[in-house]
């Protein structure tokens, strides 16, 4: 089963994609020097295949890539850096 995450910017989320069919999201609010992780939600038929993980991690790699820092004001973002210390050098002076 493909999966594919996009940065859909129009609707200010990530997307996870298996097969075609939306799976997930991580919504965010993107500032000038900041992205600010609101809500992520996978589907129900979805859950439990590690996507959440898969999404996040891709939504936290395009934050490096383009330098901006992360304020993670959804639970899941925090605890999935919070379990991943190596995304912790991107969280926000401000978030913590």
């Amino acid at each position: 089963m493909p999966i594919e995450i996009t940065d859909n910017a129009d609707q200010s989320r990530f997307e996870i994609t298996v097969d075609g069919r939306l799976a997930g999201f991580a919504e965010y609010r993107l500032l000038p020097d900041r992205i600010v992780f609101t809500h992520t939600e996978v589907a129900d038929e979805f859950e439990g295949q590690g996507l959440a993980g898969k999404l996040v991690a891709r939504a936290l790699d395009v934050s490096r890539d383009t330098g901006l820092k992360v304020v993670p004001l959804c639970p899941y973002v925090a605890k999935y850096i919070t379990r991943h210390p190596e995304y912790q050098d991107l969280v926000a002076e401000s978030a913590h």
